[in-house]
């Protein structure tokens, strides 16, 4: 018999079944501000922009800089076409 057990992750990685609600809660938080940056920076033509979100994995840190911060965006903006 092995020493392994199913946890939340899988085989031999244990983290209580409560936590899995936040997990899945931070990953559309990702979600959510990294198809905002995608799209903004798409459209503008920011290529280094673009790839930086799709390598770079800040669980939506990065993208709200870059929207916030450098595009000076107000969040009434974010889901407006100019």
């Amino acid at each position: 018999m092995n020493n392994y057990h199913m946890g939340a992750l899988g085989w031999g990685m244990s983290l209580p079944y409560w936590v899995l609600p936040f997990v899945g809660v931070l990953a559309l938080w990702a979600l959510f501000w990294k198809g905002l940056a995608f799209w903004h920076s798409a459209r503008r033509g920011e290529v280094w922009w673009f790839v930086a979100f799709l390598v770079v994995n800040t669980i939506g840190i990065l993208e709200i800089v870059y929207l916030f911060g450098f595009l000076k965006l107000k969040f009434e903006d974010l889901f407006r076409k100019k």
